[in-house]
């Protein structure tokens, strides 16, 4: 799941940038509310996690104008502004959820993973296919009664492939929605992580689930 993290303290957004990875998440980072307006001009989040007092453009303008855009990224605003009046503002600016600086990382997961049970319009919390049970909220996978261990990517790929389903995805539109833009990995990671989650399928049954088409990319029909 991919993530902008808007924050101008470097330390802090290195910091959110390794815990959030470490997850499973893929990072970008906007240091001021401009280069996060350029993130989001350019890239589809899912979760926005965006500080208010940045420099130039300040973080309530950055949640306006997305939200002007019908952006349906989730916002958590993390920000050391703690009063009710600055709270109330936020959201009712559009933010989805407000956590006052300092925080432990662990509200900040637990926090993210409630925003992720939102899911867009129509789409389903619970995602199948035939015997196939994807939970993105428990984060966990079964085929039947059998419980597939993943790792975060092989997770991230399934659940993109299965939300995407019919539609076929290119090594490197995969590799963008699963890696963060600082990311040294060369796209060619994906065909690595696409084999090994065949691996996984295969020995609970479910060997044909990804099919190849050469040329053009991976799908799940």
């Amino acid at each position: 799941m991919r993530v902008l993290i808007v924050e101008d303290s470097q330390p802090l957004a290195a910091a959110l940038m390794r815990g959030l990875g470490a997850e499973g998440y893929a990072c970008d980072h906007a240091a001021d509310g401009e280069r996060a307006l350029a993130f989001l001009d350019t890239t589809g989040y899912a979760l926005v996690v965006l500080d208010l007092m940045l420099p130039g453009i300040d973080g309530l303008e950055v949640l306006r104008g997305l939200r002007r855009r019908n952006d349906a990224a989730r916002v958590l605003v993390l920000s050391a502004r703690d009063q009710v009046a600055d709270r109330v503002t936020a959201l009712d600016a559009g933010a989805d959820d407000y956590l006052v600086k300092p925080f432990a990382f662990d509200e900040l997961l637990a926090r993210l993973r409630v925003l992720k049970r939102r899911p867009p319009t129509g789409a389903a919390p619970t995602l199948h296919h035939g015997r196939l049970v994807l939970d993105p909220r428990a984060r966990s996978v079964r085929h039947g009664d059998t419980p597939l261990e993943l790792t975060p990517k092989e997770f991230a790929l399934l659940e993109l492939l299965l939300r995407e389903r019919g539609h076929v995805l290119s090594r490197s539109q995969i590799f963008e929605r699963l890696y963060d833009g600082a990311s040294e990995t060369s796209d060619k990671v994906v065909e690595v992580i696409v084999s090994t989650l065949r691996g996984k399928l295969a020995r609970c049954g479910a060997a044909d689930l990804i099919g190849t088409r050469r040329g053009f990319g991976y799908v799940i029909a």
